[in-house]
């Protein structure tokens, strides 16, 4: 049987004309870049500006010194704990979850799917009244620990269990996507040449997955560090103790406390940009591999 090849060229005819993959006027175009851009400005830029404006105001010594006082170093001592406790708990849970739900298959895989973004659909605010309802002084269990000298609510482990609550989805939703397209044959290889499950995690999973992982890393440490609605209710937002820097500036806010509250409100800002410029550089750095 001969073979027929068919040139999409010739068959188009004469008359065909070679069109970009968007097709849009050049006016269209422009147009869409600037919505993008004033968008960008105004809700991103200027309010960043704002901050920044603001808590240089009174000058660098004002600003030095709304750092350096006690509570704002505590704030930044706390959040940074919190974030230091939170992110390696979701790293761990993260992980194991998508392994779980992308490598086997049982029975409540789309339940426990669900479960992980509950953080999502949930207020945060919710989420720390229900930390209070368990482990308050009139919850279910506040009075048992209590009674064994455990104190869970206005305290550091009541943070970060709302904290843990909040940020959980991260690093999972980071991974699963990921996970299920790269599939099981890599790890059934593996363990065909006679690797346990840990090497075949160590050596197969892990580097396939690790700039996603790095990704959701990120995120949640930037979420843990500005959380605001759950870490108020479970923290008692006392001053020196339980306030972490989205609370301290709250604060400081509501007392008119202006330079102090943009200071510590820019320090918090400062962390998220770095945050940020780390991604762009390991983007920048490593650029073949996360294309790969």
């Amino acid at each position: 049987m001969a073979s027929v090849s068919l040139n999409t060229g010739r068959l188009a005819g004469p008359r065909a004309v070679s069109r970009r993959a968007t097709t849009e006027a050049l006016l269209a175009r422009w147009l869409l870049i600037a919505i993008t851009l004033c968008f960008l400005a105004l809700f991103l830029l200027l309010p960043l500006l704002a901050v920044f404006s603001q808590a240089f105001a009174a000058g660098l010594e004002a600003y030095w010194a709304a750092l350096r006082e006690p509570d704002a170093l505590a704030a930044v001592r706390l959040t940074l704990l919190v974030a230091a406790i939170a992110v390696p708990l979701n790293l761990v849970f993260g992980i194991a979850a998508s392994w779980a739900i992308t490598k086997f298959e049982f029975r409540g895989k789309s339940f426990l799917i669900t479960l992980i973004d509950l953080p999502f659909s949930v207020s945060p605010v919710v989420a720390g009244l229900i930390y209070v309802l368990l482990f308050g002084a009139q919850g279910y269990i506040g009075p048992f620990l209590k009674s064994q000298g455990l104190q869970i609510v206005f305290a550091l482990p009541g943070i970060v269990l709302a904290t843990v609550f909040v940020t959980f989805p991260f690093v999972a939703r980071e991974l699963i996507p990921l996970m299920q397209q790269q599939g099981t044959s890599d790890e059934e290889a593996a363990l065909t040449l006679g690797a346990s499950g840990f090497t075949a995690f160590r050596t197969v999973t892990l580097p396939n997955i690790r700039w996603a992982l790095l990704y959701g890393v990120l995120l949640c440490n930037a979420r843990a560090m500005g959380e605001f609605g759950a870490v108020s209710v479970v923290s008692g937002r006392i001053r020196g103790m339980t306030n972490t820097m989205p609370l301290q500036v709250e604060i400081l806010y509501n007392e008119y406390n202006i330079v102090a509250a943009f200071a510590v409100a820019s320090l918090l800002a400062l962390l998220a940009l770095l945050t940020l410029a780390g991604k762009s550089i390991l983007e920048w750095r490593y650029g073949d591999s996360l294309d790969a």
